[in-house]
């Protein structure tokens, strides 16, 4: 079968061999970034802080238990104090199986604080009731519209989250009303493109996001070939919108055309810094 992606017919573009080594070798090839970021509002009790995200899982037949597994082994292998998915669980048929392999998978993840998530627009077309499910049954905390507050001591770090925004299920309202004044504090939603509503709050000093998958297949001259909508502002990596850092994770699983190419799956590993850190 030929897969098209953007119009462009795959194998033309990237011949046999590229698009070999797209299906078959780079989706599995994940690529740990680390992204040490300064965060003005950071007290010193939390400098060091380490979040790790997993963005767009989307197990299903190719992204399997197993390889979810050997994620969750580098992940922990990270040494995280926290854990975040910025949804997009699952996909595809089979939902009620996949849902049982997340559970039994996402339990082993290891981290100081636990782990934290939210849905993405996936997750709401698989269904919601089972995600959240998979959410509470992983011991992990759904921060949809919601804030997780981490102490040390006096000192506060509040780890929030928007419910998806394709689905119109976000309320950033409920947000800021529970956000304390003081503190740093970062924002997890699936839609990177967000982040020009969330930093125009002046209330967070980071947004984390997934959903993009980095448009999967970058080409030279042509650049990122699909890109989905509310992921084409801030599609892949670090960005500064206003006072606020924005961070798209290019995602672990495939959406159609189910391959990757110059644009590897990744798990990221935000280190937080006072801006008075030496380090």
């Amino acid at each position: 079968m030929r897969l098209v992606v953007a119009g462009v017919a795959t194998p033309a573009v990237l011949g046999g061999g590229g698009y070999a080594y797209a299906r078959y070798v780079e989706p599995y090839w994940y690529e740990v970034t680390d992204a040490p970021l300064r965060l003005d509002r950071l007290d010193p009790a939390f400098d060091g802080y380490r979040i790790v995200q997993l963005s767009d899982i989307h197990l299903d037949d190719r992204t399997t238990r197993e390889r979810l597994a050997e994620i969750v082994a580098q992940a922990n292998a990270l040494a995280p104090d926290l854990v975040v998915v910025t949804g997009d669980f699952l996909s595809g048929p089979r939902i009620g199986r996949l849902a049982y392999d997340l559970i039994i998978t996402l339990r082993d993840l290891n981290a100081r604080d636990g782990a934290l998530a939210i849905l993405g627009n996936r997750d709401y077309w698989a269904g919601s009731a089972i995600v959240r499910n998979v959410i509470r049954q992983s011991r992990m905390i759904d921060v949809s519209n919601a804030v997780h507050t981490l102490r040390r001591g006096a000192a506060a770090l509040h780890i929030a989250g928007v419910d998806d925004v394709v689905v119109g299920k976000d309320r950033l309202d409920l947000v800021l009303d529970a956000l304390p004044e003081t503190g740093a504090a970062v924002l997890l939603v699936h839609e990177p493109d967000f982040a020009d509503t969330s930093a125009a709050t002046g209330r967070f000093d980071l947004q984390i996001s997934g959903h993009s998958h980095g448009g999967q297949v970058v080409l030279p001259v042509l650049g990122r070939l699909a890109l989905p909508v509310l992921a084409r502002r801030y599609p892949a990596g670090l960005y500064r919108v206003g006072s606020m850092w924005q961070y798209t994770n290019r995602g672990l699983g495939l959406i159609s055309p189910r391959i990757r190419f110059n644009c590897r799956p990744e798990i990221t590993v935000f280190t937080l810094r006072t801006p008075q850190s030496g380090s």
